[in-house]
């Protein structure tokens, strides 16, 4: 630990706060070796102080609306990797709070704004390898039969299946029920092309779950349990997508 840090972890309580802040506010500067030295100083920190630097984070996020983009991608990424580093340190209070800012960075914008709207979805994801529930509990109020969801809520889950795949499986029954018929809504390219990864995820998923029935939650799930799903999504794209303009 370097000196600067271990002197930052013994200063009070307020003292930190104030540093924390300080370096949120320097995180985005100009000068982009003083904006890595930021980050890494945050997360070299986040390891010794995961709620603390986290709460921080989420109440900057939450404090400033009119954040840059480029500064709240700097914040989330801080975020994900402090989430990855102490993931099993996490209490579900604190929790509950980074999943609904994550979903909230996610989705405010209803175009494609790749670089924020990925940061945050990778935030969830994070997450998600241990509080999958929780996380697919928010994803779930965002994924409603009959409306076509944000981009982004089909790559989060598709990208959570791969991450966890027993904390996921036990879902896809439903979430692919629910999908289903969206895909007619779907008529733009890139919708399509993040349902069809999804599905492919999924069923990747599904079958490294059925693999090893001595790690899944639930050994009693087979493959046939998803066939209907399945079947009727292949159909679509298959007699549909690949035929259309």
């Amino acid at each position: 630990m370097n000196n600067s840090l271990q002197g930052a972890l013994q200063a009070s309580g307020g003292q930190l706060q104030e540093l924390v802040v300080a370096l949120i506010d320097s995180a985005f500067d100009k000068d982009l070796t003083v904006r890595a030295a930021m980050e890494n100083s945050l997360c070299d920190l986040g390891k010794h102080e995961p709620a603390l630097i986290l709460s921080s984070c989420y109440s900057y996020l939450v404090k400033h609306s009119k954040l840059p983009v480029g500064h709240r991608v700097v914040i989330l990424h801080c975020m994900e990797r402090i989430i990855q580093d102490t993931l099993g340190r996490l209490e579900v209070g604190l929790v509950e709070q980074l999943i609904r800012q994550a979903s909230t960075e996610m989705t405010n914008s209803k175009e494609v704004v790749s670089e924020w709207q990925t940061k945050a979805s990778n935030v969830l994801v994070a997450l998600g390898c241990r509080f999958c529930n929780e996380v697919m509990s928010e994803l779930q109020e965002k994924f409603q039969p009959g409306v076509l969801p944000h981009f982004f809520v089909i790559q989060t889950m598709a990208n959570l299946a791969t991450a966890n795949v027993y904390g996921m499986v036990p879902f896809l029954k439903v979430t692919m029920g629910t999908m289903l018929p969206m895909l007619g809504l779907a008529k733009h390219d890139n919708m399509r092309w993040v349902f069809a990864t999804a599905l492919s995820k999924f069923c990747e998923a599904i079958l490294d779950y059925v693999a090893n029935p001595e790690k899944a939650p639930d050994p009693s799930v087979k493959k046939d349990f998803f066939s209907g799903e399945v079947d009727a999504a292949y159909d679509v794209l298959f007699t549909v997508w690949l035929y259309s303009k």
